[in-house]
């Protein structure tokens, strides 16, 4: 039988559009479970190397004087602005921690320690005790009491940890905060 040299090619392109299409719907699944949601949290535990376990609540936060901080350009790992912070407030984490008490027989201990923030998506930003309670950068870590005349309760980010003077902020953004764990270095 003679075929059409314009069938044949035809042909050929439905079928190549088949096996994109069945590609695609098989891929989609994964595409769309590889995207993280930000979960708001309404508070957060810190545990690991400390005498007690601590709870800290929404209204914990609140009763701590809230501070005014500057817009905060979020720039991601390549310095480019992702998103801009306004008119927020925000509470010193160190001051949130302040009962933690480490598992330490002597204050030259504390530099053995870590805490690892933890967010509901499971993104982690690991800062040490001496950055928190012994540097300028702990009088710039951040939990975000309201952005943009939203309260704490209102944001869709909450919890949110900020350091506002890193160079690239998006590195220890921490959108969800779910918890501190405290650890020791061997």
């Amino acid at each position: 039988m003679f075929k059409y040299p314009f069938y044949s090619m035809k042909k050929r392109k439905i079928t190549s559009l088949k096996k994109f299409a069945t590609l695609l719907l098989f891929l989609m699944p994964c595409i769309l479970f590889a995207q993280r949601n930000t979960v708001a949290t309404d508070g957060f535990t810190v545990t690991g190397q400390i005498k007690k376990n601590l709870t800290i609540n929404i209204d914990d936060i609140k009763a701590v004087k809230s501070e005014h901080i500057n817009n905060v350009v979020i720039k991601n790992h390549s310095g480019e602005a992702k998103k801009i912070l306004k008119n927020i407030t925000g509470v010193l984490v160190k001051e949130l921690l302040k009962e933690m008490e480490l598992k330490a027989n002597n204050p030259k201990e504390f530099s053995e320690f870590y805490l690892t923030f933890v967010a509901a998506d499971d993104y982690k930003v690991v800062y040490s005790w001496n950055e928190i309670f012994n540097s300028p950068t702990g009088n710039n870590l951040f939990l975000v009491t309201s952005e943009n005349g939203k309260s704490l309760g209102q944001m869709e980010d909450r919890l949110l940890i900020i350091t506002p003077t890193d160079f690239k902020t998006g590195r220890r953004h921490i959108k969800g905060l779910q918890k501190i764990v405290v650890s020791r270095v061997d």
